[in-house]
């Protein structure tokens, strides 16, 4: 394990995820080893490679880089993400052995290689550590680089999609000791200003999912004015009501088109108690799944931020019970066509997932009934609250195994 962090930190930021699969690949003597990225649309995978320009290879190109999309189709790849374990198959020049490459519950891809010979379990579990490895010489080394970036963008963005992508947390999905939770941004052709949002602080957590006013890149630097002033309010220590009047403020000075506003959905969470505070400027309100019934949350009524500069703001509060899901959307999942969804049997369909699945499940049924383009953006933000808070995680390379989505049927 030295031996691959060393060779990491002395590759290149480009080349350290091939420098491990190599030291990875000379130690167990496999015939082949490569790592597969997760694509930004959450439905495939993303083989990198470095092929020169005079060799082969199919996929997407830019220069020597190319990168090949394999979608999920519920094979083994699939399996092994949606369930957190790895997964050996026989073929015929060898065992294919696939691991996931995950940290705190976040799916950041796979390690696929090829071994001569069935592995013994001890072999398994040094690629399994390996891989989760991988997933921290990825983090580490996409700040550096493109590369990771654009080999998990299927389709170009526009300026107002660069623009949001940049509004969004490093890490969709977030597991803790007390909550797991996972955001997903489903958006429209032309970029409808969607947002969410999180923070952890040692004892509180800190989430917002926003909508701003429009299309395009207009919509996009509304957003950028709402998620900035209530990152900046938030690491100043302040509350909800101070956030959203700070923000309200920025948003009705500062935005450059004509009756700009958010709507916004903020939280704060005592991970110590359970006690949520949530404040909705003009938001579609949110859902609490509570054993098996899915009801909305009543909370006080507010202006959307930056319609009117000198409103005043109330927060409302809830106290979560373990086995809760709380379910913020924007209004992209109820527009025209979307509207026919019945949201909470929905819902609880998809109780048993983990929230990582369970978004995509979400964004899923939404495409299908209105189709590959949105008319809006459709973000969707699930909290699971587990409690036990002051109690230490039982993960397994990256991700707590008991929280994970059960496998697709055959």
């Amino acid at each position: 394990m030295a031996r691959m962090l060393d060779a990491a930190e002395n590759a290149s930021p480009v080349e350290a995820v091939e420098a491990v699969t190599r030291a990875l690949a000379v130690a167990l003597g496999a015939r082949s080893v490569s790592f597969l990225i997760a694509d930004l649309s959450g439905r495939a995978l993303v083989r990198l490679a470095h092929v020169p320009l005079d060799g082969a290879g199919e996929g997407r190109r830019h220069g020597a880089e190319v990168a090949t999309v394999l979608p999920f189709d519920g094979g083994p790849a699939e399996q092994a993400l949606r369930t957190q374990t790895v997964q050996t198959l026989a073929q015929p020049d060898g065992w294919a052995v696939l691991a996931p490459v995950t940290d705190r519950g976040e799916a950041i891809g796979l390690l696929e290689m090829t071994l001569p010979d069935e592995p013994a379990p001890r072999t398994l579990e040094e690629i399994a550590r390996t891989a989760h490895v991988l997933a921290f010489v990825v983090i580490a080394n996409r700040r550096y680089t493109d590369l990771f970036e654009w080999g998990q963008r299927t389709t170009p963005f526009t300026l107002s999609g660069e623009i949001q992508r940049r509004l969004l947390p490093g890490s969709f999905t977030c597991e803790a000791s007390a909550f797991t939770l996972s955001g997903w941004l489903e958006p429209a052709a032309s970029i409808g200003g969607d947002t969410f949002d999180y923070s952890l602080a040692r004892d509180v957590l800190h989430f917002s999912v926003t909508d701003a006013m429009g299309h395009g890149v207009a919509s996009a630097l509304t957003a950028t004015l709402g998620v900035g002033s209530l990152r900046n309010s938030r690491r100043r220590g302040v509350g909800l009501v101070e956030q959203a009047e700070a923000a309200n403020a920025a948003v009705a000075e500062h935005a450059t088109m004509p009756g700009s506003y958010i709507t916004a959905v903020l939280g704060r969470l005592d991970l110590r108690t359970g006690v949520c505070a949530l404040l909705n400027a003009g938001h579609v309100p949110p859902l609490l799944v509570r054993d098996g019934d899915t009801r909305v949350l009543p909370l006080p009524a507010n202006f959307p931020l930056g319609m009117f500069g000198d409103t005043g703001y109330r927060a409302g509060e809830i106290t979560l019970l373990p086995g809760d899901r709380l379910v913020v959307v924007t209004d992209g999942m109820r527009e025209r066509k979307a509207a026919s969804l019945d949201l909470p049997a929905l819902l609880r369909s998809i109780a048993g997932l983990h929230p990582r699945e369970a978004v995509r499940a979400l964004a899923d049924a939404v495409l299908e009934v209105s189709g590959p383009t949105l008319a809006d953006d459709a973000t969707l933000f699930i909290l699971d609250w587990h409690g036990g808070h002051s109690e230490d995680r039982r993960t397994s390379r990256g991700a707590d195994q008991a929280r994970a989505s059960a496998a697709l049927p055959d």
